[in-house]
C-alpha cells in the first residue's frame, strides 16, 4: 500500500493545496492558468508552487482521478444535439456514462440514427 502524503509544515491550508491540484490534473489548465484561477479567489500563491504541489500531491490526485474500468453494471446512453457549423445543421450524438464523461462522440452532416446506435455498439464491446 502507498501511504498519503501529509499536509503538514505548508503555509496554505489542505483545502488549498488539493483544490490547486485537483484544477490542474482534472482540466487542462497550465500552471500559470491555475495560478490567475487562484488569485481570483483572492489566494496569492505562484505558479511554481503549484508545480511544487503537483509534484508532492500530484500522483495521489492522478490515481484517484484516472477512471475505472467499464462494468456492465455502468449506465451509458446517447445524448443527441442539433449545432450549427459555417451555417449548417449538423448532428452532435455523443456517449456518455453515467458520472458524465464524453466516451466517444460523432458530428453528421443528417441525422443517422443508425450510425449513432452502431457507436454506442461498439463502446460496449
Amino acid at each position: 500500500m502507498t501511504k498519503s502524503v501529509s499536509y503538514k509544515r505548508h503555509r496554505f491550508p489542505s483545502e488549498i493545496i488539493a483544490h490547486a491540484v485537483w484544477l490542474y490534473f482534472r482540466f487542462p489548465l497550465s500552471l500559470r492558468l491555475v495560478e490567475e484561477m487562484l488569485l481570483e479567489r483572492g489566494i496569492v500563491v505562484s505558479y511554481e508552487t503549484v508545480r511544487r504541489w503537483a509534484l508532492k500531491f500530484g500522483p495521489d490526485y492522478a490515481r484517484r482521478l484516472r477512471r475505472k474500468r467499464p462494468s456492465r453494471r455502468d449506465i451509458w446512453h446517447l445524448d443527441e444535439v442539433v449545432i450549427t457549423i459555417a451555417g449548417q445543421k449538423h448532428w452532435l450524438w455523443r456517449a456518455v456514462d453515467q458520472d458524465g464523461y464524453v466516451l466517444d462522440e460523432i458530428v453528421q452532416t443528417r441525422r443517422d440514427t443508425k450510425a449513432a446506435k452502431r457507436l454506442l455498439k461498439r463502446l460496449l464491446k
